[in-house]
């Protein structure tokens, strides 16, 4: 993706991750429009000058509605970065306390993207540059025990991703994939001050130099996610396991 000159729609991106790339994106010359479910968020970002579609991405309906607003009012959107995304620990000796929880992750880590990309792909193949950003994760690769519906989800991300990138490779859509390590984020309780997770910031700053780098990658990743990533291609997928759940026993990521 190019880093400027885009106009850019980030679901999902009310804090966190997401407002973090947003406020340096349009800093780099983008349109950036978010999009989320809470009003008073959305309410204080129009103020601070952002462009908002409220969409809620576990609701078909709700995104269908937001995708049709936001092209709309931005014929010249390029960009989609599928962030939106909730973590859940999860205790899966039994059905209790599990299944509700993994049902809820998958309809919006997984079919949440699926919904998205489908009410965007025709507009998008229909600029002359195009992209679409997934977000999976450094847990798509190597597992945390207190997540496995997380995990599983950003692991279909992943595949999803490649087989897209594949399939679209006859149109101007190309497909890149955000994988973040632990990002303090209120993500999981606790995790804005998690000292095992990368400070939102210092991860929101390489994201952006990437972006600028390496503008047709197919993976985004800061270095501190390659731990996770390539810990099968090294050899040392078991200790990486172990190492990623004994420091990090409790899910708090």
């Amino acid at each position: 993706m190019d880093i400027s000159g885009n106009t850019v729609f980030i679901p999902g991106s009310t804090s966190g991750i997401g407002l973090a790339l947003a406020r340096r994106l349009r800093a780099k010359g983008n349109t950036v429009i978010i999009g989320g479910r809470r009003t008073e968020l959305l309410d204080e970002l129009a103020a601070d000058g952002f462009d908002t579609v409220r969409i809620d991405t576990a609701d078909a309906g709700s995104i269908r509605a937001a995708a049709n607003e936001v092209i709309t009012r931005h014929p010249d959107l390029n960009v989609v970065v599928a962030m939106a995304g909730i973590m859940r620990v999860e205790d899966w000796h039994h059905p209790d306390g599990f299944l509700a929880s993994a049902e809820e992750t998958v309809t919006t880590n997984l079919l949440g993207p699926i919904r998205l990309i489908a009410a965007f792909i025709e507009h998008l193949r229909a600029r002359p540059d195009a992209t679409i950003v997934t977000v999976s994760s450094g847990l798509a690769f190597a597992p945390l025990a207190a997540t496995p519906s997380y995990n599983a989800s950003k692991a279909a991300i992943h595949m999803l991703s490649e087989s897209l990138r594949l399939q679209l490779a006859d149109t101007t859509v190309r497909v890149g994939e955000l994988e973040p390590p632990s990002v303090r984020t209120a993500l999981l309780p606790g995790q804005e001050d998690s000292g095992f997770a990368m400070p939102l910031d210092e991860f929101a700053d390489e994201v952006i130099k990437l972006f600028e780098s390496q503008p047709d990658a197919k993976e985004i990743q800061v270095e501190r996610v390659k731990f996770l990533r390539y810990g099968e291609a090294r050899g040392d997928y078991e200790q990486v396991v172990a190492t990623l759940n004994a420091a990090d026993p409790h899910g708090k990521h």
